[in-house]
């Protein structure tokens, strides 16, 4: 679930925190610049571990502060492919369920992986398991807030920097359908179309 990343950065240090050790200054400035956020094909960064190695700090001209490259490691959120996790129902639609693991919220099991058959329940707005037995078939309702285990099996990451208009035209009239289009940078697609996977409470004994 959690991996070390090496990473290197120039690390911009402000005179007045020159009083300070550098590397307390360098640690704050990168988890200023990189905590919680997302980096293109790494993963969501959580907190600095180790910094590996300081190059000489440099002062340019007509800037007082001074700028330092620095190898560090960081601690970054990427579970593998097919790795197993547990997490909360944040919400269902007709795309899937929608699943939270606290920190990250970002997570789709589509209505093809979810255990078959299943429908979505327009009214109470929840995908349901049509378990079949020999009775018949028992509807187990994915609730919201309910427990989830699910497999890992495919991610999307997407570049959401920002780019410059093509023309004023464009920009005038696309402006809020881009507010509405605004994705994810990372994405995960889970899965719990296999026996033990899906709500908890469908596998422990009352």
């Amino acid at each position: 679930m959690f991996v070390l990343v090496e990473m290197t950065d120039t690390v911009r240090i402000p005179p007045w925190q020159f009083e300070r050790k550098l590397n307390e200054s360098i640690a704050e400035e990168l988890n200023k610049k990189l905590a919680n956020k997302v980096v293109y094909n790494v993963g969501l960064c959580i907190c600095l571990y180790d910094i590996t190695k300081l190059e000489d700090s440099y002062i340019f001209p007509g800037d007082g502060a001074s700028h330092t490259k620095v190898h560090f490691r960081y601690v970054v959120f990427h579970p593998f492919l097919d790795e197993i996790l547990i997490g909360q129902i944040k919400s269902c639609s007709q795309d899937g369920v929608h699943v939270s693991i606290g920190f990250f919220d970002d997570i789709v099991i589509p209505p093809e992986s979810l255990q078959q058959p299943a429908k979505f329940d327009e009214a109470e707005q929840v995908w349901v398991w049509e378990y079949e037995t020999e009775e018949g078939a028992h509807d187990l309702y994915m609730d919201i807030g309910e427990e989830i285990r699910f497999r890992v099996v495919d991610e999307t990451f997407i570049d959401t920097s920002p780019t410059g208009p093509s023309s004023a035209e464009a920009s005038t009239s696309n402006a809020a359908e881009e507010v509405q289009k605004k994705e994810a940078p990372y994405t995960l697609v889970g899965s719990i179309s296999e026996p033990g996977l899906g709500l908890l409470s469908w596998w422990t004994n009352s």
